[in-house]
């Protein structure tokens, strides 16, 4: 989930939906977005119910990193997972019996 900063108001952890930033009073601010899926910033562009595109200016900033830097990033978060007890968690909620090959 992106994180949404409104003058403090919003806390970086909390989920915070495209509806929900667009309901904000947004009056005498400056919307940033930092993070987020595709998906997510074209509906918060492109959805004529928000209007965002209307009522802002909008510039977009990418960073582009090459896939072996994110590997590695990943690979070391995977690491310090499983170091901080990841599969002891993952024993606690899976059910022995359980059939796993459907969804939910």
């Amino acid at each position: 989930m992106p994180r949404a900063y409104t003058q403090g108001e919003i806390e970086p952890d909390s989920d915070f939906t495209t509806e929900d930033f667009c309901l904000q009073d947004k009056t005498q601010r400056i919307p940033i977005i930092v993070e987020g899926s595709d998906s997510y910033i074209e509906k918060l562009v492109e959805d004529p119910v928000f209007k965002f595109k209307y009522k802002y200016d909008t510039y977009f900033i990418w960073i582009d990193v090459e896939q072996p830097f994110l590997n590695r990033r990943v690979d070391m978060r995977v690491d310090e997972m499983v170091n901080a007890g990841l599969v002891d968690e993952v024993r606690q909620i899976v059910i022995p019996d359980a059939k796993y090959t459907k969804r939910i």
